[in-house]
């Protein structure tokens, strides 16, 4: 009876051409998607090769400069931003700190629409201060990009949907499902067998239609095998969960219009309404506290810190000795005080800088604990992950930024109390700035997805059973 059953659906499904329409969609929504995604990569490349290429200018520049300087020849530039001075160096010619797009990239926007690719650390600049965000369009953010997650978190369970809700209404209206109840197999069995070979079907297409995507993008299979088994995985354990809905929906609804206006629905409140919901409740949960309050305090303390930075200084150069070896430190430029002031504003300010900190790891923490109440949910982070380009990501480019901030900035600080001037042999070792990318595990989500959709068949096969039992004994 199996055989027979799927040789006769699959017929079917060729002749309404249900696999040929399927084909030709899949292939234009992953090819556009996955096109529109590498354009906006590319961008960010171009973008940090730009900056990058500026930083290289800029230094040619100050090696002339300083080889000048050294020569005894007059430069004609203004005195502050003379490379011979350790924090015009530091403050004018400051290295990239990129974040580069990883391999899968093109696969999710992401928070990459939200938060900048690089930025400029220098060294009188505030670490709390580095803007990691970006302008945007306010439009773009609300309709979102056209990425292959967008495709996939979105569009294809509406297809699925539309290959699905009447697999078993159709028959009833047809008045074929007389005939069907004459066989040796349960209704159950056979609606799941007329799902199973659909839910094969559109499994080749997708992987058909994902390969020959990533082959046109230029991306090697073989060297990124592990990230595209993982980006399959997610993708067919996410449509399991659509079809266990169909199955569930065909099984205890009835009419074929009242199945797509359910499934529909399931659809709005999982893909739509059940993210949104989170993110209100998180908002309301854990509010961030006000920034314009910081920035505010910030002024506060800065003004107060200027009025004592002589008697700071003091104390900065007993705690730091190494940098008051040179007696011409007695000189106490500007410089000086406010170095030795900025270390004790930042000290004073961490307690309210970690309160956003903690808490938006609260609400991240949060998020995660709910997060599988709606599979959407699920596979947009993961896709994200995959990506690199998930808020996670970004939070660790930041921590990673400020640790380099500090690291860039502490580089110049012996030159600075000890009156050493900046010079071209100085140059081969100032810090630069390494992205360290987190492993990750891209099959940890799929288990989760399988272990659902497993339930929601289960849960059709128990509830319509016992409704059928309940029909026997009423009718008796």
């Amino acid at each position: 009876m199996l055989p027979y059953n799927f040789q006769y659906e699959l017929k079917q499904l060729l002749r309404s051409r249900w696999i040929q329409l399927l084909s030709i969609l899949l292939l234009l929504l992953f090819g556009f998607s996955a096109f529109n995604g590498k354009q906006k990569v590319q961008k960010r490349k171009n973008d940090i090769v730009a900056a990058i290429d500026e930083v290289k200018e800029n230094d040619e520049m100050m090696l002339k400069l300083l080889d000048s300087v050294e020569r005894g020849m007059t430069v004609n530039v203004s005195r502050w931003t003379i490379p011979t001075s350790p924090i015009a160096v530091g403050n004018y010619h400051p290295r990239v700190a990129a974040m580069e797009p990883q391999p899968m990239a093109f696969l999710s926007t992401g928070q990459a629409d939200l938060f900048t690719h690089y930025v400029k650390p220098t060294v009188s600049g505030d670490d709390f201060a580095l803007n990691f965000t970006e302008m945007t369009s306010p439009v773009q953010l609300l309709f979102g990009s056209f990425d292959v997650a967008f495709v996939i978190v979105y569009l294809l369970p509406l297809l699925i949907i539309a290959f699905s809700y009447n697999v078993l209404s159709s028959e009833k209206e047809s008045g074929t499902l007389k005939l069907l109840a004459a066989q040796p197999i349960s209704i159950q069995t056979w609606v799941l067998q007329k799902l199973a070979l659909r839910f094969f079907c559109l499994s080749i297409l997708v992987i058909i239609s994902m390969t020959i995507v990533f082959l046109v993008l230029g991306l090697n299979i073989g060297l990124q095998i592990e990230a595209f088994l993982g980006v399959l995985g997610l993708i067919l354990t996410y449509m399991l969960f659509w079809f266990a809905l169909a199955f569930l929906v065909n099984l205890l609804v009835g009419s074929s219009a009242k199945n797509a206006i359910s499934l529909l629905g399931l659809w709005v409140v999982f893909v739509l309404l059940m993210p949104s919901v989170l993110n209100q409740l998180s908002n309301t949960l854990y509010p961030m506290p006000s920034r314009t309050l910081m920035i505010n305090e910030m002024r506060k303390m800065k003004s107060d810190v200027t009025k004592k930075q002589d008697e700071i200084l003091d104390n900065f150069l007993r705690d730091h000795p190494e940098y008051a070896i040179n007696d011409t430190t007695q000189s106490r430029g500007f410089y000086h005080r406010y170095m030795a002031s900025k270390k004790l504003i930042k000290k004073e300010l961490e307690p309210v800088v970690q309160t956003y900190e903690i808490q938006l790891r609260k609400r991240q923490r949060w998020l995660d604990q709910f997060k599988w109440i709606s599979p959407a949910i699920i596979t947009q982070e993961s896709l994200n992950e995959m990506a690199g380009t998930a808020t996670d990501d970004y939070e660790d480019f930041r921590k990673q930024v400020i640790g380099f901030a500090k690291t860039w900035r502490e580089h110049f600080m012996p030159f600075l109390y000890n009156n050493r001037d900046f010079s071209q042999k100085d140059y081969a070792d100032l810090p630069e700035f390494e992205f360290k990318v987190k492993s990750k595990n891209v099959f940890t989500q799929s288990p989760i997805l399988m272990l659902i959709s497993l339930g929601l068949f289960g849960l059709g096969f128990f509830v319509s059973r016992k409704l059928e039992t309940d029909s026997i004994l009423n009718n008796l």
